[in-house]
């Protein structure tokens, strides 16, 4: 059996991270907590357990150590969005560099 101050410590950490993520994403419902598998047996809890009222435990595979909250709302957008944003930016913009124009290497290197 875990120590009862260690699940109490993990149940005020995700009630913190749950607190946060809705404050940032008021859109979004959070549902769920997602852990590595390793971390919710060393815990002693199972997967689907309700942790908190309607959170729900999630096995993910995620890194050990570490939870995160699952949610309703699509993070990847603007994820996705920031990245055509660079790869615009980039795009954009032909850079050609000529042999000369490159500052010399140091002695001893190779050029491989």
């Amino acid at each position: 059996m875990v120590d009862a101050s260690k699940i109490a410590e993990l149940l005020e950490v995700v009630a913190q991270g749950i607190a946060i993520h809705d404050r940032e994403n008021p859109g979004h419902h959070t549902w769920g907590i997602g852990m590595a598998y390793f971390d919710v047996e060393r815990l002693g809890l199972e997967e689907g357990e309700e942790i908190l009222p309607g959170v729900v435990l999630q096995v993910d595979g995620g890194p050990t150590g570490q939870f995160r909250v699952l949610c309703d709302g699509d993070h990847d957008d603007e994820t996705l969005e920031e990245e055509e944003e660079l790869v615009d930016a980039v795009a954009d913009q032909e850079v050609v560099l000529r042999p000369e124009a490159l500052p010399p290497r140091p002695a001893g290197r190779s050029t491989r």
